[in-house]
């Protein structure tokens, strides 16, 4: 029996995310999004479809407004909710994108109770805190898409940097999905060979920075929207982890039970992903410094939590 994932919301995000599970013969795709965009979805759906015997998969494309066509999903990746613009700060979304997940969780919990649930928008480790809450899930079946992402956007900085191949750099980006985010340079390495032995502390800093602002990059090139391209590679990344049982050892925003001195918040942790979802938190061992950072960004997430009226 083929698996199968629904992305709710038909935006660039979502649609990028439908297109490369399907490309990647990973699962059929049930797209959704609202009933006032249902004719567009279809026809992104059907159009994906219709590429199919010219890129060799099977995967089958449903685009639909109905959430009763989710059932049996093994994953659900929800990706709806308004995008940054130029100036805005991911926690300037809180209010309508809390809104809006709360609903789309309330129709997850009701047509797709067995699944595993991908939180990608924003501010990621807020809405995917609202995502379990309403839907009630075990906390290891609910997780965020932020350090894979992050961690990407680094990995690319220091291969650019070095002038080496994107395939040979692995890097590490703890915390929150924000300006307080805490990329590791200690467990970031080209070759096996950690970064602090191949570039300067003031090199490696300004990659640092230049990560923390990876998002906000974007977003004021583009002029209007956000990063979909790597976001959409991320998940897919942690879906294929998911279904295929790779056990990959990635960072996202997972429910934290005392992990790092930290407690009752989702936050970006290393954590190893299967068929359960995040089936281990990985507890790295971490300067004063470093955790003193993931502490600090953890509070800026509770204080948003905070704001969050369920």
């Amino acid at each position: 029996m083929r698996k199968k994932v629904t992305v709710v919301g038909a935006g660039y995000v979502g649609a990028t995310t439908a297109q490369r599970l399907a490309e990647g013969d990973h699962a059929d795709v049930v797209l959704v999004d609202i009933p006032e965009k249902e004719n567009p979805t279809k026809g992104k759906a059907l159009d994906m479809m219709e590429s199919a015997p010219l890129l060799g998969f099977d995967a089958r494309l449903t685009g639909t407004s109905d959430y009763a066509l989710m059932k049996g999903s093994d994953i659900v990746v929800i990706t709806a909710g308004i995008a940054r613009k130029p100036g805005m700060s991911r926690e300037d979304l809180i209010a309508v994108n809390a809104k809006i997940v709360k609903s789309v969780s309330e129709q997850v919990k009701v047509h797709a109770s067995g699944a595993i649930v991908i939180m990608v928008s924003n501010p990621l480790d807020v809405t995917t805190y609202v995502a379990s809450q309403v839907t009630g899930f075990p906390k290891q079946r609910v997780l965020g898409m932020a350090g894979v992402l992050d961690s990407a956007r680094f990995r690319c900085f220091i291969a650019l940097e070095l002038n080496v191949s994107m395939k040979d750099v692995h890097a590490m980006v703890l915390g929150g999905h924000g300006d307080q985010m805490v990329p590791l340079p200690q467990y970031s390495t080209v070759g096996g060979i950690p970064i602090i032995k191949l570039m300067d502390q003031a090199t490696i800093q300004r990659l640092v920075e230049r990560t923390r602002k990876g998002g906000g990059e974007i977003v004021n090139l583009l002029g209007d929207g956000s990063a979909y391209y790597a976001p959409s590679a991320s998940v897919v990344e942690m879906v294929d982890s998911i279904l295929f049982n790779r056990r990959r050892l990635l960072p996202c925003a997972a429910y934290l039970t005392g992990q790092y001195g930290l407690k009752d918040l989702y936050i970006g942790v290393p954590v190893y992903l299967g068929p359960g979802g995040v089936e281990q938190i990985l507890e790295l061992e971490l300067s004063k410094e470093e955790l003193a950072q993931l502490h600090a960004s953890a509070g800026a997430v509770k204080k948003t939590v905070a704001e969050v009226k369920l």
